[in-house]
């Protein structure tokens, strides 16, 4: 499984970002997708994440209401629409893959296949 993140960018605080995850494989429609972010000097965090067939989400209690993960499976891409964007949003946002059914969780380990990031700034 390849992914390949992008749309990640320079906004400032309060504006908005979608990033999207685009995914190799034929079997994407039974992939758990999940955003991880790194900030410099921090620990990589959860993010969100979303279950195979897009039924079922999860989110890091401190972006829940601002960012929107979603899926379409016939592109094979995950999205995150991130909106009321925050300086402390600013890390390098990663897209991973659990390569079966499963439900959507933070545990980082748990994904087998990783993206290679893409930055997202958000200035004060």
């Amino acid at each position: 499984v390849q992914l390949q993140a992008s749309g990640g960018g320079l906004v400032q605080a309060g504006g908005s970002l979608r990033l999207s995850c685009a995914a190799s494989g034929r079997t994407f429609n039974i992939y758990t997708i999940g955003w991880f972010r790194q900030a410099p000097g921090q620990e990589r965090e959860f993010v969100a994440a979303i279950s195979w067939s897009g039924g079922s989400t999860y989110y890091k209690d401190s972006v829940k209401g601002r960012f929107t993960i979603s899926r379409d499976n016939a592109k094979n891409s995950v999205y995150l629409q991130m909106n009321s964007l925050k300086p402390e949003d600013t890390a390098v946002y990663y897209c991973a893959v659990i390569p079966s059914r499963s439900k959507p969780v933070a545990i980082a380990t748990m994904y087998d296949y990783w993206g290679q990031g893409t930055l997202v700034t958000v200035s004060s």
